[in-house]
Formats: C-alpha cells, sequence, structure tokens
C-alpha cells in the first residue's frame, strides 16, 4: 500500500512540476500581459493543485495534512484574484489585449 500511495504521489508531484514548467514557458512565449496573465494563472494553478496534492500523500494523514490543504485554499482564491487585479490595472492604464489584426499589422510595418 505504501509503493502505491509512493507511486500515486510521484505521478502528482511530475505533472504538477510539468504544468508549472508550461506555464513558465506560457510567460515566454504569450504575446502580450493579458495573454501570459491567462496562460499562467491557468496552469500555475492546477500545477499547485497537483503538486501539493502530492505532498499531501507523501504527509498521509498529520497536521501537515491540513496545513497544505490551507494552503492550496489560499492559493485558489489568491490566483485568480490577483490575475483579475493584474488584468484591471493593465486596461486602466490603457494597455489593449493583443489581436490578430495587430500582428498583420506589423508584420506589414517590418516588411516595408
Amino acid at each position: 500500500m505504501e509503493v502505491l500511495l509512493d507511486i500515486l504521489s510521484g505521478i502528482l508531484l511530475a505533472a504538477g512540476s510539468f504544468f508549472i514548467l508550461v506555464g513558465a514557458i506560457g510567460l515566454i512565449r504569450l504575446p502580450d500581459v493579458f495573454a501570459r496573465m491567462h496562460g499562467a494563472g491557468v496552469t500555475d494553478t492546477l500545477g499547485a493543485a497537483l503538486f501539493i496534492g502530492g505532498l499531501m500523500l507523501q504527509s498521509g494523514l498529520s497536521l501537515i495534512t491540513v496545513k497544505l490543504l490551507l494552503i492550496l485554499v489560499l492559493f485558489f482564491f489568491a490566483s485568480p484574484t490577483s490575475s483579475y487585479a493584474l488584468a484591471n490595472a493593465a486596461l486602466s492604464q490603457g494597455l489593449k489585449p493583443w489581436s490578430r489584426d495587430e500582428k498583420a499589422k506589423d508584420e506589414k510595418e517590418g516588411a516595408s
């Protein structure tokens, strides 16, 4: 039974690490601040949930599991709230979301 928990925990930790890595790549590859926030927020929330789930399996039923659960609940509320606040601040400062029309315009200007 302990081996099964270790395997399941390892799978959750690896999957969480994968999603966190994908979110980090999204921060580099996506075109504007709004897309980056979306990509990072979604993948980091899922990655953190999987990662903390793996840690909870490793810790067993103890006070550590309760603390990890509280961290997870806090993360589920803090991540979307901070993404919303950042997007709202970017919009209020006049940043416009990226669109395909802007990409085509930039390509035309680059070719001229």
